[in-house]
């Protein structure tokens, strides 16, 4: 943290807007470890000597909550660094309106031993966000463009207008869409996770006609296509 947190404030651009470095908060600001002096987009840095699989662990789970119920989440600039070569290998972005509160995982407390015991802390289930809301950066050490990054970001952010309430299930289809595979798909496809929807959002019981609610949100996000007869489209 001592090294990473300085070369973050040397080497990132905002993704938002053409800034091109952030502003550090004060240490131990809740949340939020960078902002974007233009556009005020807030920012939080994780890192990691192993590479990010499918958690990223994060700090106190209050804070967490208390972020998503003020719709103040910050992105996440996920870092996998070499301690060996001593640079970055890897670097991702998750915009803020890619995640929701399904997606934090709240970890057990602190050990009554502990010096701040009964502290709670959460992890983000990378695994439970869409593929395509991973923005990388850096990739096996070299850099991707910032105008290629701010691209993806600026893709993704009709999410913002989704409600934070609502955004769980919205970006659940998306997820399942992604993991098609492929551009063009049926509802008969997403129609086959249903269990898995089922599951993650078991006070529903009306699941398909929510998959047809979702995939009419997504395609008036300008993120789906409607080719007709139950066919879509990713753009």
């Amino acid at each position: 943290r001592v090294v990473t947190e300085p070369w973050a404030a040397a080497n990132l651009f905002c993704p938002s807007c053409p800034s091109p470095w952030l502003e550090s908060f004060k240490p131990n600001t809740p949340a939020s470890d960078f902002i974007c002096p233009r556009c005020e987009e807030r920012f939080q840095l994780k890192s990691s000597k192993s590479p990010f699989k499918t958690r990223i662990q994060d700090a106190a789970y209050s804070s967490m909550v208390k972020a998503i119920q003020r719709d103040e989440l910050p992105s996440i600039f996920a870092l996998h660094y070499d301690p060996v070569k001593w640079r970055v290998s890897n670097l991702i972005l998750i915009p803020r309106f890619a995640y929701s509160l399904k997606d934090i995982h709240k970890r057990a407390p602190l050990s009554s031993s502990a010096r701040r015991h009964h502290w709670v802390g959460c992890d983000i289930l990378l695994h439970a966000i869409p593929q395509r809301a991973r923005i990388p950066i850096i990739l096996g050490g070299i850099p991707i463009s910032p105008r290629a990054v701010r691209f993806e970001f600026e893709r993704l952010r009709p999410l913002q207008n989704v409600r934070p309430k609502l955004r769980g299930w919205t970006l659940d289809v998306l997820h399942i869409i992604d993991s098609l595979g492929k551009t063009d798909f049926d509802l008969s496809e997403i129609y086959a996770h249903e269990e898995t929807l089922r599951a993650l959002h078991f006070r529903n019981r009306h699941v398909q006609p929510k998959i047809r609610q979702q995939l009419q949100r997504l395609r008036d996000l300008g993120l789906l296509e409607f080719l007709g007869r139950g066919s879509y489209r990713l753009k």
